[in-house]
């Protein structure tokens, strides 16, 4: 039995931080980058800029061009699924799932889709005539509507794409603005067998501890891609905190069986999207960093404490504080109206923080307005 890594904080924040390419020198190719971190998120929100591009941009720096990630979509290199954008040979660890959705699916599911099989092969029809095709230029035909608790009722169509997808019908073709397309999946996906059910889950996770380093082989469900990992990588404990964690190997020193401290990386900062996967998953943020954060762009504005879309603050292997910074794109400024500290920082780290809201700046193309 492998003997558990013992890490203090600061060593697992440092093998976290590693783990997301969040050091330096920063990485260069944009499918690469992808590869890596397993998901990207495709937020249309975009406050300063859409998280993908945030995302991609905290990773890359200032040469980072939105214009390749949408080129990689639009040419099915990187394909949307389950609310991720994931390269294109990952489809082929969902396709066992895809074909035991009939199986696996819950039975009130079923029984909806049954009911409206003829729906389901009016969408397959349309969209083999003449998709890719918004949601909205499919007809509703579904004889028995669906029901939830008010979030999804009347919207028929959506829930049926939503359903044909995880049965491997359609997918996600691109977008058209801030609008889906969809299509038959056999004309998106790459046309890999199928890996087996069981070998395709640990895979997956292998892939999601490699991009987290360190996490729970347990946590709490969450949509479309989870936070835990299972038995991938080994097993570690983290001085302080409570509960079992599972560590990549190859993000620490030595042998990776003597419990040594994580290879040293040069630290440098970063100013991350609120949908980055470093800080997505609330507890491990809280066990790991001790960073209060929520995303504020659902609350009203009085009850704000950072901003609507305030941005993580990283410098080296801790989370400092927040940017409430907006991009006004028509006034051709980045205003930035408040960076919130948690703790102090010394005049460099200080100085690297504004050198880092000048180059986003820079990035978008606009003027930096500083209202604080």
């Amino acid at each position: 039995m492998t003997r558990a890594h013992r890490l203090t904080p600061a060593d697992a924040r440092r093998v976290a931080v590693r783990a997301q390419l969040l050091t330096a020198p920063r990485p260069t190719d944009v499918l690469d980058v992808v590869r890596h971190l397993a998901v990207l998120q495709p937020d249309p929100t975009s406050a300063v800029a859409p998280s993908a591009d945030v995302v991609l941009w905290s990773r890359i720096g200032s040469g980072y061009d939105p214009r390749e990630l949408q080129d990689l979509v639009d040419g099915q290199r990187l394909v949307h699924l389950h609310g991720f954008l994931r390269t294109a040979e990952d489809v082929a660890l969902f396709r066992a799932e895809m074909a035991a959705w009939d199986v696996a699916a819950r039975p009130g599911v079923r029984e909806w889709l049954a009911a409206n099989s003829a729906a389901r092969d009016d969408v397959l029809g349309l969209l083999r005539a003449d998709g890719p095709l918004p949601a909205a230029a499919i007809p509703d035909t579904c004889a028995r509507p669906w029901r939830s608790s008010g979030w999804n009722d009347g919207r028929n169509v959506r829930m049926l794409l939503d359903v044909l997808v995880a049965r491997g019908d359609v997918a996600v073709a691109g977008t058209e603005g801030r609008e889906k397309l969809w299509d038959l999946a056999e004309r998106v996906y790459p046309p890999a067998p199928a890996v087996p059910l069981d070998e395709a889950r640990r895979e997956r996770n292998v892939r999601r501890l490699r991009a987290l380093g360190v996490a729970r082989p347990r946590a709490p469900e969450r949509p479309g891609e989870p936070d835990d990992v299972g038995d991938a990588g080994e097993p570690a404990v983290v001085d302080g905190v409570r509960g079992e964690w599972r560590v990549d190997p190859a993000l620490l020193a030595g042998s990776a069986l003597d419990g040594s401290a994580p290879v040293g990386d040069a630290h440098r900062t970063a100013l991350l999207s609120p949908l980055d996967r470093l800080v997505m998953d609330r507890r491990r943020l809280t066990e790991l960093f001790a960073f209060d954060y929520q995303l504020e762009m659902y609350k009203p504005a009085t009850r704000r404490r950072w901003g609507y879309w305030a941005m993580p603050v990283l410098v080296g292997d801790r989370l400092v504080g927040k940017l409430d910074a907006t991009a006004d794109v028509r006034a051709g400024v980045l205003r930035v109206a408040a960076l919130h500290l948690d703790v102090d920082l010394t005049a460099a780290e200080r100085a690297d923080v504004e050198q880092e809201v000048a180059d986003l700046a820079t990035w978008l193309e606009l003027d930096l307005v500083d209202q604080r």
